[in-house]
């Protein structure tokens, strides 16, 4: 198997020592190159060719938006992943590097020079496994699939736990052996039979993760400009960008798009964005449906989860929704999608090919809960298609 590519560019040695020490403790990733700022990155990336770039944003000579500027000048596709520590005063400028082309983002935990980055690793592992294998592959190379690098890190962990109860120094242990790995091969669809016929659609809910932040900007701007109907978002993101997110992506959508907030009346052509850290549902009162906020535990890992937002709404609106799930790890919201397919609801799910990770919406197709696989290109259009023949 090839290798992912990584280049690290960050101003600070430590840093990108670190993030050197993370790729390099991950069989099938390899650091082609490290960078002090945009310009030697720029410089360096003809020489090493990499699958996919960690990105600073506060550098000298060159910063993180100069550097996307620069990218797009020179038409390169490689993906970007942004790794700083602007936190939330920084959002706005976060969200300005997803609209020049980063693929995704992730915060440094306590600061620009941070010694700890084992809270972020298995984050940050994920996304450059994730963004790194489509690139690689699509250019020739043969890289193990993303779920390949989760398992690593989940063996990894079972491992941590069983020599801190014996008292051993885990660090030593060596990299799980790729004999080891045994990629699952896709299961044949469960049967789903709707309790109800479909009825006439009245909300639109998606559920998306890794990968979603790019794949939401195809979706909004296509969206047709007379979309009767309110949608509602799950995407996986850390509490304070949600808000800039939703601001980002209003500029681009010919609908209203703005960030949920708790008691909003749920009103037609908007669209509600899940807030970082709350999850999201829906409930009737008196004549109007409202959206309420939560702080219960995180589901299948994540708040907001996708299967929070598709409980209330298989309970809520029965066979008058269209669920949506697209590219993600791991399998939020696939249970409750099934749900919404039993309680006669139309459902949507993103394919194989045009997915980061293919993991939520396979584990949904697999239960049984998507009707129909459709390619990111066309998935505005489904929708829009959907919405026009089963909401008057």
């Amino acid at each position: 198997m090839d290798n992912i590519e990584v280049l690290i560019c960050d101003d600070s040695a430590l840093m990108r020592n670190l993030v050197s020490r993370i790729v390099e403790g991950t069989d099938g990733l390899h650091v082609a190159a490290t960078a002090m700022n945009g310009q030697f990155a720029v410089d360096k990336i003809p020489l090493v060719k990499p699958d996919v770039i960690i990105l600073d944003i506060e550098m000298p000579v060159m910063n993180g938006v100069e550097f996307l500027k620069e990218r797009k000048k020179r038409g390169w596709d490689i993906p970007v992943i942004i790794l700083s520590s602007l936190a939330t005063e920084g959002a706005a400028v976060t969200m300005e590097c997803l609209e020049l082309g980063a693929s995704d983002f992730i915060t440094k935990p306590g600061g620009a020079i941070s010694t700890d980055l084992t809270e972020v690793s298995e984050h940050l592992v994920e996304l450059i496994a994730s963004y790194g294998s489509v690139y690689a592959q699509k250019h020739g190379k043969e890289t193990y699939e993303p779920e390949y690098f989760s398992h690593q890190l989940k063996m990894r962990e079972a491992e941590r736990f069983v020599a801190e109860k014996k008292g051993i120094d885990s660090s030593k242990n060596p990299a799980i052996a790729p004999a080891l790995w045994n990629a699952e091969k896709n299961k044949e669809p469960a049967v789903v039979t709707p309790i109800r016929e479909g009825g006439r659609i009245e909300v639109v809910a998606i559920g998306i993760s890794t990968g979603g932040p790019n794949a939401l900007r195809d979706i909004f701007k296509d969206i047709d400009v007379r979309f009767p109907l309110p949608i509602l978002v799950v995407q996986h993101m850390p509490a304070g960008f949600t808000s800039e997110f939703a601001n980002s992506l209003d500029r681009i959508c010919p609908l209203d798009v703005t960030e949920a907030k708790d008691g909003d009346i749920i009103l037609p052509a908007h669209v509600y964005i899940a807030p970082g850290n709350y999850h999201i549902y829906v409930v009737r009162q008196g004549t109007d449906l409202v959206i309420k906020l939560s702080q219960d535990p995180p589901r299948n890992g994540h708040r907001p989860s996708a299967d929070y937002l598709f409980e209330s709404v298989a309970k809520i609106y029965q066979n008058r929704a269209l669920g949506v799930i697209m590219t993600g790890m791991g399998r939020d919201g696939a249970a409750q999608l099934a749900e919404m397919r039993k309680q006669g609801a139309w459902t949507l799910g993103q394919d194989e090919a045009s997915s980061i990770v293919y993991g939520m919406p396979k584990v949904a197709w697999e239960l049984g809960a998507v009707q129909e696989q459709v390619p990111l290109d066309r998935m505005a259009g489904k929708i829009n298609e959907l919405v026009r023949a089963h909401s008057k």
